[in-house]
């Protein structure tokens, strides 16, 4: 009987001791926060005064360029400039909006039922939450086009990059790539064609789909891109906490890099940023996935505006080896956050892989 109980507590000691000298779980990679946070915060402009948020970015000749959401004293959202030449410090910006549409015209139609829609509190309407693509020797705009009443639907324009850096803002007339009746968010152009085509990513789950374009022309206000909404069999079949695709992606060794905003059950209502790597080849495909958010709401100037626990990102650039990500802090104020590419693609590879199974994401152990 001692024999037995020695041999027990021999084999209690050995357990704990493997536990305790069980390596800790790595710390999550997150990105770093720029100590000027926030970069862009509302001025006494009247089109300006309320909130200056979820900025789009593209890069140039080394300068960030960045198209920001502004809501004013009449409550609608309208687009301002911003220039930074070093990714963190704001050096140029505009005392005017660079652009301000309805979505379909300058009233909203009447016709339709009312719906109840709140989005950073631009209640009145107007251009929501750029996405900014650069595409040869032209800089293309997505965003979400509010009516002020009910409709909410994807528009696309575009204007050259010659103007642009001229801060001549001769934007093409908008149209609506998304049907009308369904309300549309999140959607991105690819900065390069795949295959030979244009491509725009409308939905991450409960799959990627992509729709693919010989010209961009196609979408002419009559053709639409068909996609999940409430009202469609999907929709019950989306992944929880996926809320849609932040900034425009970006290629790299792995594939392309895409930024998606999320909620996590342990903090409802938060609005975190995950990343995923899209084949290089077939976008559809879903490569790595990062485990745990890469940016969570913890600063104040993400906790204290018009929604409390938000971060949300609509551009995102490389410039010198390093990943910097544009977002809004609690749909009120533009901050930035950056981290070394390699980096991130790194701590990508090395911990997750994401397959599909049943229409859903799962996330399973790399091969060792």
């Amino acid at each position: 009987m001692a024999k037995l109980v020695k041999k027990v507590v021999g084999r209690e000691i050995r357990a704990k001791s493997k536990i305790l000298r069980k390596k800790p779980a790595p710390k999550p990679l997150s990105l770093k926060r720029a100590p000027q946070n926030p970069i862009i915060e509302p001025r006494s402009y009247a089109w300006e005064s309320k909130a200056t948020f979820n900025p789009a970015a593209f890069l140039s000749d080394g300068k960030v360029y960045i198209i920001y959401r502004a809501i004013g004293e009449d409550d609608s959202s309208t687009l301002g400039y911003a220039r930074s030449d070093d990714g963190l410090r704001i050096r140029d910006r505009l005392p005017y909006f660079v652009y301000k549409r309805w979505s379909g015209g300058s009233k909203p139609d009447l016709s339709l039922s009312p719906i109840v829609y709140l989005s950073g509190g631009g209640w009145n309407g107007g251009c929501e939450d750029p996405r900014l693509t650069l595409l040869g020797d032209r800089v293309y705009m997505l965003y979400t086009a509010f009516d002020g009443w009910g409709s909410v639907r994807i528009a696309l324009t575009s204007i050259s990059l010659e103007d642009f850096k001229k801060k001549k803002w001769n934007w093409q007339k908008a149209v609506m790539i998304s049907p009308p009746h369904e309300i549309h968010k999140n959607w991105v152009l690819f900065p390069e064609k795949i295959l030979g085509r244009f491509a725009i990513l409308h939905s991450l789950s409960p799959r990627i789909k992509i729709d693919y374009f010989n010209s961009l022309d196609e979408l002419d206000g009559k053709n639409f891109i068909h996609s999940v909404h409430q009202g469609s069999p999907e929709w019950g079949k989306r992944e929880r906490g996926i809320r849609g695709v932040g900034p425009t992606p970006i290629k790299t060794r792995l594939g392309w890099l895409i930024l998606y905003h999320g909620i996590e059950e342990r903090d409802p209502g938060q609005y975190k940023l995950f990343a995923m790597i899209l084949d290089a080849k077939d976008p559809t495909r879903i490569i790595y996935r990062s485990p745990s958010p890469i940016l969570e709401p913890e600063k104040f100037y993400e906790n204290e505006g018009h929604k409390w626990g938000v971060i949300y990102s609509c551009g995102a650039v490389v410039l010198n080896k390093k990943l910097f990500v544009y977002y809004g802090g609690a749909d009120r104020v533009a901050c930035v956050a950056s981290i070394e590419l390699e980096d991130l693609l790194e701590d990508l590879r090395n911990n997750k892989v994401a397959k599909l199974k049943n229409n859903k994401l799962e996330d399973v152990p790399l091969p060792k």
